[in-house]
């Protein structure tokens, strides 16, 4: 809820009188947000139907402008990148790491993404007061406080962060370090589509270390606690496999039963 409000809500109508937010003004903010993130502006825009309808209630306006609007359809969630994917993608961000700080921080966001499986915001807005060693301890994430496990790799992201940055933030701001960087990540729709996976959104590299977890024989209780997850059927919402995989596990499965067949002779 804050941060709906902080980001997107307060920013776009905070100025306005109750009586002059109009369906299209609201029409106008849902599709634009929609466009970077269909999942998100729904929950937004469910926050703002209540907010509308307890002022509709109260007499402070007629009707809810945001009744009417349809929520985006949601998709199924079974994109995540395979070895060769992220190989391309790992070099593509090479490239751009050395065009500006603003792009090196963007990389190093993406690649903490894809390696610890965070939620884009548990890596945007990270306090430096959040990293303990080998593990982040997260005082705010979606689900509440929670610890992330980092991996090698992502130590030494994190650990080169800390020794740039001086303010509170282990990404600041460019311009205010006192700040954290902005929500947006626009180096992403660039990197994606070097890399030819332009149909792959920030939140599928989540999936993608879940997927990834599980084709390692990780148990799915893990999983769930490496995503953050309280209950682990949420997690298989992130796990999915891909036909190769498939293929080489009805090999394998195949394999074994043969030779309990040929043993049992």
């Amino acid at each position: 809820m804050r941060s709906a409000l902080t980001h997107q809500l307060l920013p776009t109508f905070g100025a306005v009188r109750l009586d002059r937010i109009s369906r299209i003004m609201v029409v106008r903010w849902f599709d634009a947000y929609s466009r970077t993130a269909p999942g998100g502006a729904n929950r937004v825009l469910d926050i703002l139907r209540q907010i509308l309808n307890h002022a509709a209630a109260c007499g402070y306006i007629a009707t809810n402008p945001a009744r009417t609007i349809r929520r985006n359809r949601g998709a199924k969630l079974t994109r995540f990148l395979s070895r060769e994917e992220i190989g391309r993608l790992h070099r593509v961000l090479d490239r751009h790491a050395e065009r500006s700080e603003s792009a090196r921080q963007q990389v190093d966001i993406i690649r903490l993404l894809l390696l610890t499986g965070c939620r884009k915001n548990e890596i945007v807005r990270l306090r430096r007061q959040e990293v303990d060693g080998d593990r982040l301890n997260l005082a705010d994430s979606k689900t509440g406080p929670r610890q992330v496990y980092l991996n090698a790799q992502a130590r030494d992201i994190i650990e080169r962060r800390m020794e740039r940055a001086d303010g509170p933030w282990v990404f600041p701001s460019v311009s205010n370090p006192a700040l954290p960087r902005g929500d947006g990540l626009a180096l992403w729709y660039t990197v994606r589509r070097e890399a030819g996976i332009a149909d792959v959104r920030l939140h599928d590299l989540r999936h993608t270390v879940a997927t990834h977890a599980v084709m390692q024989d990780v148990p799915l209780p893990v999983v769930a606690r490496l995503l953050g997850h309280r209950r682990p059927h949420m997690t298989l919402r992130y796990t999915h496999v891909g036909d190769g995989e498939i293929e080489a596990a009805a090999e394998r499965v195949g394999q074994s039963i043969a030779r309990l067949m040929a043993g049992s002779h």
